[in-house]
């Protein structure tokens, strides 16, 4: 089960210190970050720990590489869906099929809960815009 962010950063959305390599904080500094402050040290591992700190750095890499699939099948999703809908309307059909998004939410729901609910809903708001 994913966990609340919001909740466990103090309510600062993107504030667990995984953000992307070269990540800015918000106001597009670097101001966040004391000067020196090394990418594997204390302040971006949370630990003193350099073994520890290096792992931590290696897992938030291939958090990075996960990310960029997660925003590229994103995207892809996206199109192919606004793709399906513009077909259906040049050839007469409706809008949205409800049954289909019934069963993409249902789907979403059974594999992750809750939070698979919510994704989904983003998704094919993505897919066809807002109701």
């Amino acid at each position: 089960m994913m966990t609340d962010v919001v909740e466990s950063s103090g309510g600062v959305p993107g504030a667990t210190g995984d953000q992307p390599t070269g990540a800015r904080p918000a106001g597009g500094t670097d101001a966040a970050r004391p000067a020196g402050a090394e990418a594997t040290g204390t302040k971006a591992t949370g630990t003193d720990d350099s073994a520890a700190a290096e792992r931590i750095a290696a897992i938030r890499e291939r958090i990075d590489e996960i990310d960029s699939s997660i925003i590229a099948l994103w995207q892809e999703r996206a199109a192919l869906s606004q793709e399906v809908g513009a077909t259906r309307m040049a050839s007469g059909g409706t809008r949205l099929v409800l049954s289909r998004e019934r069963q993409i939410l249902e789907r979403f729901r059974a594999a992750l809960g809750a939070d698979g609910t919510q994704l989904a809903l983003l998704l094919l708001r993505a897919g066809r815009g807002p109701l």
